[in-house]
């Protein structure tokens, strides 16, 4: 059987000084995908990590410390990435020892040849949604147009939410909860 969509990699890995046939490749991957970022609003995340911590297990939850800004003229030239931060004129640099650029999240794990007990997470903010706990609220429903309109109510919380669903979207949510 032909197969007509190959495996997408999910991470391309770079290392200096790596006999890896494919090491130059994976760093014009990487290349390409840090030049995209250009005015693009990106989190700079900065965390240590040991020998035997995998960067996908360190605690990338936001702390103080961490920047997000839309980044200018991001380039790789040679093996160091180059960057600007919005209204400066001072062009950033780190010259990293392994690079791990993980497509399906889209982040770039950056580890700084000066500092091997560090490692950046350069990423799109990720989404955070805000979790709103209703203990058995009181419901309202009605139709609106094409529309139906689903009101929630919590009256000691003094709260209420109102989702507007399509007739799809409806069915879809009562065949979940006639489950």
């Amino acid at each position: 059987m032909l197969d007509l969509y190959p495996m997408m990699q999910l991470k391309t890995v770079w290392q200096l000084g790596s006999n890896n046939p494919e090491n130059h490749h994976h760093l014009a991957t990487i290349r390409q995908w840090w030049a995209s970022l250009n005015s693009k609003k990106v989190t700079w995340q900065q965390r240590i990590i040991t020998e035997n911590s995998e960067v996908d297990q360190l605690d990338w939850e936001p702390k103080r410390f961490d920047e997000a800004f839309a980044i200018a003229n991001p380039d790789i030239r040679g093996i160091t990435l180059y960057w600007r931060k919005p209204d400066s004129s001072v062009e950033r640099n780190t010259t990293p020892h392994q690079l791990i650029l993980d497509s399906l999240n889209q982040y770039l794990y950056i580890f700084p040849k000066s500092q091997k007990e560090l490692v950046i997470r350069v990423g799109f903010p990720s989404i955070v949604y805000e979790t709103i706990s209703l203990t058995n609220p009181q419901y309202l429903y009605n139709s609106s147009g094409e529309n139906y309109i689903l009101t929630l109510q919590d009256a000691s919380q003094q709260l209420e939410v109102k989702v507007s669903m399509s007739p799809e979207n409806l069915k879809q949510l009562l065949r979940q909860l006639t489950r």
